[in-house]
């Protein structure tokens, strides 16, 4: 792997992994339509270590709050919701590393999950009252995204998609379910990557992939606290339906491709 494809895999991370648009969809398609081999499961793990890195950086205030018992409800509610992506990774883990990097896979998830974005955005635009503040989400909500959270293991399905559409379905407006979502991320991401990570020591690194791997990681997090900034700002006063209709036509497009 050279120094650029690490580069721009790791910038391809850090964006798609908080836009909803799918961040496994992404990283198995750029290396088809640029004709690079791909890069392995194993890297794409390890890159997602500097999106873990931008998530930290981005809620340290709440989780420095978590540390010193401050809202100690909404941590366990986080806690709660995480079970069932990681019991989904346990058990289906294995499944999509084998079967499951298929680019119509990709295309059709791509789709389906779009449309699906874009019926809860409009549902959420007319929610009269919307819960607004993280802390204030409930427990059935919580765990409802976390439910939704399992299904991200499919290629092209997104997992801040998946959870903010969640969010919004059950009554969040929309920068409370981008938060929501973007918490109750990072132990399942913390949790993929340090143990693709340690794997990927444990077997010995391919020679001269130390850098690149550095480097795609560094790209990743910059990239990542970039876009997750710039999503809840954007939330704040517009809408998913850019991003579904993205979906909808890079699905298409994918489909036309590889019919």
């Amino acid at each position: 792997m050279t120094y650029t494809q690490s580069a721009v895999l790791g910038v391809v991370q850090g964006l798609t992994e908080f836009l909803p648009v799918s961040s496994s969809g992404h990283l198995i398609l750029v290396p088809l339509v640029l004709g690079w081999p791909d890069q392995g499961l194993a890297f794409d793990a390890a890159i997602h270590l500097g999106t873990l890195a931008a998530l930290l950086v981005y809620f340290r205030t709440e989780l420095l709050g978590f540390l010193r018992g401050v809202n100690t409800r909404l941590l366990l509610v986080l806690i709660s919701a995480t079970i069932p992506a990681g019991l989904a990774g346990l058990a289906f883990g294995a499944v999509v590393e084998t079967r499951l990097r298929d680019p119509r896979i990709v295309g059709v998830s791509l789709m389906v999950w779009g449309v699906v974005m874009w019926l809860a955005d409009r549902r959420g635009a007319r929610n009269p009252r919307p819960v607004r503040g993280a802390e204030r989400v409930g427990w059935g909500t919580g765990m409802a995204v976390g439910i939704a959270q399992a299904l991200a293991l499919i290629p092209g399905t997104s997992r801040s998609g998946i959870t903010i559409t969640a969010g919004l379905f059950a009554g969040l407006d929309r920068v409370t379910a981008a938060r929501f979502a973007f918490l109750l991320s990072i132990p399942v991401t913390a949790a993929a990557g340090a143990a693709k990570a340690l794997s990927l020591l444990r077997h010995g690194l391919e020679p001269g992939l130390v850098g690149p791997l550095a480097l795609g990681v560094v790209a990743s997090f910059g990239a990542g606290l970039a876009a997750v900034w710039l999503l809840v700002a954007f939330l704040g006063r517009g809408s998913l339906i850019p991003f579904a209709v993205y979906r909808l036509a890079l699905g298409a497009l994918i489909l036309a491709v590889f019919p």
